[in-house]
Parts: structure tokens; C-alpha cells; sequence
């Protein structure tokens, strides 16, 4: 069982992981602790962990999706440890709950306590490879960060024809609950109407013409 951990960096994923140790009863302590966890930008993790004191007893782990274990050091006892949740500062740690995490570690004992951190921050966790760290973290990228970069796009269509904006949460949250099952022109093979799209778009708003186009591309069935 895990009893005290050294969390550095209280960001949106860092103060949340904090105050899940503090209702689960671990200690936070800077003073040799079992475990430091890095909750730093990826850019840093490298000179924050040159800047620590480690003894070989302890873990160290670091947040980051993409970054290599070899950003630690050449300290034994390391693992990585990737909330897969898109975190913000106006809500706490109940955003842990239930959401997935993967844990990268080169032997089964840091895979162990990558998965028992996992769990006690209400984690669900699986196990991923090194190698595939990068290209699991470019798969949520794609889920999350273009989320936000469709949402935008859409209201600026709908800002550009007087319908309301938040009217498009309710339309995405509802793609979301029917399991991601593709409806519309696209769907139905009509592809005037996705020719009549690209027209309308270009002609009002050019500057999303190209985004709109990749995306029919890549919808086809």
C-alpha cells in the first residue's frame, strides 16, 4: 500500500491527484517519500528529475502520455502513469473517477505500482508499451484536443448563420451517447448535399473549406 507520495506540480492533472492522496489517506511529503510523481509539463520532467534527490528505494513516475521513460533518468525504479482524461481546474478530483489510465513500466514491480497508484486514484488501468507511448498519446490527441478544434469550427458556422452555439453540445454530447454511430448526408451516400457543404463553406467561410473536405474524406465508409 502506498503511504506517502511527493507530488510535484499542482496543474489541472497535478492538484487533482493531490487531493485524491489527501481523501485517501496518503501522506504528501517532500521528505522522503515512497513514491514522486511528476505532474509537470513534458518539456520539464526531464530537469525537474535532474533536480531531485533520489534514493534507490523510491519510485519515480511521471504523467505524461507521450514522454519516453528514459526522460526519468537512469533511475531503476520508474514508470509512467497517463491519466486518459482531459482535466480542468473549476472541478476536482472526481474527474479521476472511473477514466482509464496507462501505465508504462519496464518490469512487472513498477507495472505493479503503477497499477496500484492507478487504482487508488480511482483509475482504471492498462498496460502499454514504450514503444507504443507515442502513438497511443496521437490517438487521444484525435479524441480530445480535435474535439475542441470541431466544436469551434461548427460555431463558427452557426455563429456565421445566426443559430445558437450551445445547441451544438446537446448534438455532439448526443453522437457521444449513441455510441459514435455515423448519421447525416455522409452516412446515407448523399454526396450533392456534401457538395452543396463544401460550396456554402467556401463561399462564406473559406478558411474551413479544406478542414471540411478532409473531414468528409476521412468519414466515408
Amino acid at each position: 500500500m502506498i503511504k506517502s507520495v511527493n507530488v510535484i506540480g499542482r496543474g489541472r492533472v497535478g492538484s487533482a491527484i493531490a487531493v485524491r492522496l489527501e481523501e485517501r489517506g496518503v501522506e504528501l511529503t517532500a521528505d522522503q517519500s515512497e513514491l514522486v510523481l511528476l505532474c509537470v509539463p513534458d518539456t520539464a520532467i526531464a530537469d525537474v528529475v535532474r533536480c531531485q534527490t533520489l534514493d534507490a528505494s523510491q519510485w519515480v513516475g511521471h504523467t505524461s502520455g507521450a514522454t519516453p521513460l528514459s526522460a526519468l533518468g537512469e533511475h531503476e525504479r520508474r514508470f509512467g502513469l497517463h491519466p486518459l482524461q482531459s482535466f480542468s481546474r473549476s472541478r476536482g478530483p472526481e474527474q479521476l473517477d472511473g477514466a482509464a489510465a496507462a501505465v508504462t513500466g519496464e518490469t512487472d514491480e513498477a507495472r505493479a505500482i503503477g497499477f496500484e497508484l492507478a487504482r487508488l486514484l480511482g483509475l482504471e488501468p492498462f498496460e502499454l508499451g514504450e514503444q507504443d507511448r507515442a502513438l497511443y498519446h496521437a490517438g487521444a490527441a484525435i479524441a480530445s484536443n480535435y474535439l475542441v478544434t470541431l466544436h469551434d469550427a461548427a460555431a463558427q458556422v452557426f455563429e456565421e448563420v445566426g443559430a445558437p452555439v450551445d445547441a451544438l453540445r446537446t448534438l455532439m454530447q448526443g453522437v457521444i451517447d449513441n455510441g459514435f454511430e455515423l448519421t447525416g448526408p455522409i452516412a446515407r451516400g448523399d454526396w450533392e448535399t456534401v457538395e452543396r457543404h463544401e460550396q456554402a463553406i467556401a463561399a462564406r467561410i473559406p478558411k474551413l473549406a479544406r478542414l471540411y473536405r478532409v473531414h468528409a474524406e476521412a468519414t466515408t465508409p
